[in-house]
């Protein structure tokens, strides 16, 4: 992974012997900046280019490191629906700009972001928006080797401002959970099938602080995850695709005084089971392990900075849906881990019946757990992509929603540039899955793709709430469960694009500034 520096000050590390190579300059208003390189930089381009002042530009500038500047402006900031993404697009792009110009080692200077409480975290969201574009997937680092990403190491500095070593330390934690979880999700299915998704969770892990164990013995999988086992049924005659569950589990230093249950979907590859997804709608389906990678992202990020006062509990259903022979199939009747018969409505929305085993289990564990929280995370529709397009969203059930749990998280990624949507879990939805016959209890979902379906990403959480027995445990319960379900089918990738774009590994970001 790329290295970041904090530079406290520009002037001084300019006048002295250093190696950086390239200045990059991220700002909202070029024409503002009074920094000499800046100012001579910008007029340059200026004189070849009237749109100099909103494109990004590369220039000569004789005594810039490498004699070189790339202007990044980040556009208007200040409008009503712009927000704090502006600076990661902006870095992005200027960075991958100077790579491609031959730096290995730029010098990122950022001009003062406006004085204002969207704008706060500008800095440390522009070097994520920096770091994150330079990964590359791990295929390709491992064919083609380091020289993939070149870029060394980033220098970073706010002009009159401050970015100090903490705040680089806490970048570098954050994209190393963002970097985990993008080799998770996007990498190809045969090299991230189940075994080896875990064992990638293994070495991820070493000596981090965070528990890993691997259950992946298909005699305790049937007896405690029987859905997903069904999910996985006609995938376990190839040995290298047969399921697993991986446990995660964070204890901080001193006292607990929170403590976050995780599901994760890890589907690494989907097709659709014997409702094959058909005209083209395979393609892009290794990444529908994009939440249980978020997961373990954030949980690689939350050791790294040794949070403290938090607990952090992690299942992530690690299965590929096959078709074949063994399929399961519509109609089936299978019995959940908390004891729910679950109808097979279509064996493609295999995600919430993996979820709920998880989340059931999580339940169990929470009775005995201090203040819990519990959350599903998943690219679980295609419908929350049609809804809101590139954001997560979040549904509550009654007690986290009396606790303001998605509303948290919605307020924090608004500031850290890794929004949400909130959307409310109505009585329709459970009506959607209450079951026709006396011969199940809830129907897992109706027979058209959830982008074609009234509620698409909202009936789903009624199931996990019924199939995994939460349902017993809201507001009218004697035992109330926050229980926060996060569908990310619209922002797990970039540009809505399942097959090419690259993974955004969201909500990390969110999750850590909320929680750690």
């Amino acid at each position: 992974m790329t290295r970041l520096h904090a530079v406290a000050n520009l002037e001084a590390t300019l006048a002295k012997k250093h190696d950086y190579d390239a200045l990059v300059v991220v700002a909202h208003d070029l024409a503002a900046v009074a920094q000499p390189l800046v100012a001579q930089a910008f007029a340059t381009a200026r004189a070849l280019d009237a749109k100099a002042a909103g494109a990004l530009s590369l220039v000569p500038c004789q005594g810039a490191p490498g004699g070189r500047v790339v202007l990044a402006p980040t556009g208007p900031v200040q409008r009503d629906h712009d927000d704090v993404r502006r600076y990661a697009e902006a870095a992005r792009k200027g960075l991958l700009r100077a790579r491609d110009a031959g730096a290995v080692k730029p010098l990122v200077v950022l001009a003062p972001p406006p004085a204002d409480a969207r704008h706060a975290n500008a800095a440390r969201v522009a070097a994520l928006g920096a770091l994150g574009g330079l990964w590359e997937p791990l295929e390709a680092r491992e064919a083609r080797g380091a020289g993939v990403e070149p870029v060394q190491s980033i220098g970073w500095c706010v002009l009159n401002g401050a970015f100090e070593a903490a705040d680089a330390a806490w970048v570098e934690a954050a994209e190393a959970g963002q970097r985990l979880a993008r080799d998770l999700c996007g990498t190809e299915p045969e090299r991230m099938a189940p075994p080896r998704f875990a064992q990638y969770c293994v070495e991820a892990f070493k000596g981090s602080g965070v528990k890993v164990r691997v259950i992946d013995q298909q005699k305790v999988l049937a007896k405690e995850y029987p859905l997903l086992s069904a999910v996985a049924r006609a995938s376990l005659e190839v040995e290298r695709h047969r399921p697993c569950v991986v446990r995660l589990e964070y204890t901080p230093k001193g006292k607990v005084e929170q403590t976050l249950l995780f599901a994760g979907k890890g589907l690494t590859y989907d097709t659709g089971g014997a409702d094959l997804k058909v005209g083209g709608a395979m393609a892009g389906m290794s990444r529908d392990k994009g939440g249980a990678a978020a997961v373990a992202g954030f949980m690689l990020a939350l050791a790294k900075l040794g949070a403290r006062g938090v607990k952090v509990v992690a299942e992530l259903g690690v299965v590929r849906n096959s078709i074949g022979a063994e399929s399961f199939v519509t109609d089936e009747i299978v019995t959940s881990h908390a004891g729910v018969r679950v109808r097979i409505g279509n064996t493609d929305a295999e995600g919430r019946l993996v979820l709920a085993d998880l989340l059931s289990h999580l339940r169990v564990e929470a009775a005995k757990a201090t203040a819990p929280r519990l959350f599903s995370v998943a690219t679980l529709t295609g419908h929350a992509g049609r809804a809101v397009g590139p954001y997560n969203i979040a549904l509550d059930n009654g007690p986290a929603r009396s606790n303001g749990v998605a509303e948290r998280l919605a307020a924090q990624g608004e500031l850290w540039g890794d929004p949400f949507e909130l959307s409310r879990l109505r009585r329709e939805d459970f009506d959607f899955v209450a079951p026709r016959t006396k011969a199940d209890d809830v129907l897992s979902c109706n027979n058209l793709p959830s982008s074609g379906t009234a509620r698409g990403h909202q009936f789903p959480m009624a199931f996990l709430a019924i199939a995994a027995g939460l349902d017993k445990h809201g507001n009218d319960s004697s035992n109330p469960l926050c229980f926060t379900h996060i569908d990310i089918g619209g922002s797990g990738c970039e540009g809505g694009d399942w097959q090419h774009g690259r993974p955004s590994a969201r909500p990390v970001v969110a999750l850590l500034a909320t929680y750690a």
